[in-house]
């Protein structure tokens, strides 16, 4: 991903280990990059994505949503 600055925006950019940047919501941190110097882009991807995924299904009261979120779990342990 790469970063474009928006002074508005509330993000946050994480830069794993091999140079690869994120960017996540954070009020308290906007703007600002935050080095991760043991976390490849692989893992950190993974970990943004779970983060994304267990925020918004837990406010689902659909039964197949939390289904999904078991089966997400069963394969995000797979790193490949």
């Amino acid at each position: 991903m790469e970063h474009e600055s928006n002074p508005l925006s509330k993000m946050i950019i994480l830069r794993s280990f091999d140079g690869e940047t994120f960017e996540v919501d954070d009020e308290e941190y906007a703007n600002t990059v935050i080095p991760l110097h043991n976390v490849t882009s692989k893992i950190l991807n993974k970990v943004i994505e779970y983060y994304k995924l267990h925020v918004e299904v837990p406010k689902a009261k659909d039964k197949t949503a939390k289904e999904d979120l078991k089966s997400f779990g069963a394969e995000f342990v797979k790193l490949d």
